[in-house]
């Protein structure tokens, strides 16, 4: 067994509810209200710019050449899929960018992206790779479970599309592949280090469609 499905064994009930939240198989259904979507792509908008600052740092740490470009890749793409997909969206829904950008994150959003940064800055890039690796791998996994469902409405279904594509697969396969090659190197307690950040990142996940779902507030 590798190490990342060592890793995916850990969130096994995380990725079961992930696909049992109202928010995800609603997708497919087509019951999500669209409220609740639009509420989760703008928050999405917002944690993928942070989450490309993240991933700059993961390449400024990666060991080697082919991961730092990978990263780096992986930090301008983040961009330009929240660009490009999520600004078909905002078109549709008559909202601006800037109408975007001035939007407050979450509280959700905010505990994620904060976490997220945290990690990137403070520890090694094993264990910055561990907290970053659900974002690629939990969304590839839901796109090809929702996309041979497919769903009636247009823009899910072109939600779906993204994270199914043979485009992603690639990205993801690359990201789990280099897990895998750097977990060799480590030390059981370096490993644990590791899960742990896979484990809280993959709650995160869920957290984050259970924020959209909710379209949560700040209660303060």
């Amino acid at each position: 067994m590798t190490f990342s499905q060592i890793l995916f064994d850990r969130i096994e009930d995380i990725y079961a509810r992930i696909l049992a939240h109202p928010f995800v198989s609603g997708l497919t259904d087509g019951s999500l209200a669209q409220e609740a979507f639009q509420f989760y792509a703008v928050q999405d908008a917002l944690y993928l710019r942070e989450f490309s600052r993240g991933l700059s740092l993961l390449a400024a740490k990666a060991p080697e050449e082919d991961a730092a470009i990978l990263f780096n890749d992986s930090a301008k793409n983040a961009i330009v899929v929240e660009r490009a997909l999520h600004g078909s969206f905002f078109a549709q829904w008559g909202l601006s960018s800037e109408q975007v950008l001035a939007t407050p994150m979450a509280p959700n959003n905010v505990l994620y992206t904060s976490y997220l940064l945290r990690v990137a800055y403070e520890r090694p890039f094993h264990e910055v790779l561990g907290a970053f690796l659900p974002c690629y791998w939990i969304y590839w996994e839901v796109g090809k479970a929702l996309v041979s469902q497919g769903s009636p409405v247009p823009v899910y279904q072109q939600w779906i599309q993204t994270y199914a594509s043979d485009t992603f697969a690639e990205t993801v396969q690359r990201v789990l592949a280099l897990m895998d090659r750097v977990a060799e190197g480590l030390t059981e307690a370096q490993r644990n280090h590791v899960s742990e950040h896979f484990v809280m990142a993959s709650r995160f996940e869920y957290m984050f469609w259970d924020m959209g779902y909710q379209r949560q507030p700040w209660d303060i």
